[in-house]
């Protein structure tokens, strides 16, 4: 029988049911999906590589745990942020801690030649990364939530537990934090470079 027709919730019954072998079928589905939102957490091919087949075997082992209610992406997100969180918590113990905004100046003291003539190669998605990096880590998630996993308001209110309308105001909220972390952070070529792409 040609099991690719099955939806992710028949896929995940029958996995549950014994068909473990089933469960490469939604790794397939699935694979671009989370290494492609952990690179972006990581911004490390090697790093998102390890994660994500890390991520695969947390799925696996919770498969009893989802419920339905969202769709299994949604549901898949919520264990790739968490492990990236982890992941990136461990990492800090031996490098700068990303939220010490003190030593982000510092760095940014320390390079502002390198960024004087790299300012026209700079993306808007690495300036806008390191940003989010300073965020708080409610800010940070609604944000990540809406702009790089693109979960609607509905389903980022799921993983987060709150109204949709509530997520609303909250990533109106974050968006705000975030802009005013860019020109606290970061030079005034910079934002402006942002604001006009």
């Amino acid at each position: 029988m040609n099991n690719t027709g099955l939806t992710d919730t028949e896929v995940i019954r029958r996995i549950l049911q014994g068909a473990q072998g089933l469960y490469s079928l939604l790794v397939e589905r699935y694979q671009q999906y989370v290494f492609t939102l952990v690179l972006r957490f990581t911004d490390n091919r090697e790093d998102a590589e390890e994660i994500s087949q890390d991520i695969f075997v947390k799925a696996y082992r919770s498969l009893a745990d989802f419920r339905g209610e969202s769709k299994f992406s949604t549901w898949l997100y919520t264990i790739v942020r968490t492990s990236c969180i982890t992941f990136l918590r461990k990492k800090k113990l031996d490098t700068t801690s990303l939220d010490n905004e003190r030593t982000f100046m510092q760095l940014e003291n320390k390079e502002s030649s390198f960024y004087a003539n790299a300012i026209e190669q700079k993306s808007r998605h690495a300036i806008v990364n390191e940003a989010i990096r300073l965020l708080s880590p409610d800010d940070s998630q609604v944000i990540t939530l809406f702009y790089k996993a693109e979960q609607s308001l509905e389903e980022i209110g799921r993983i987060m537990g709150l109204d949709p309308n509530t997520v609303k105001v909250k990533l109106h909220r974050a968006r705000n934090r975030l802009k005013e972390k860019m020109e606290k952070n970061f030079s005034y070529e910079e934002v402006r470079t942002l604001r006009n792409d």
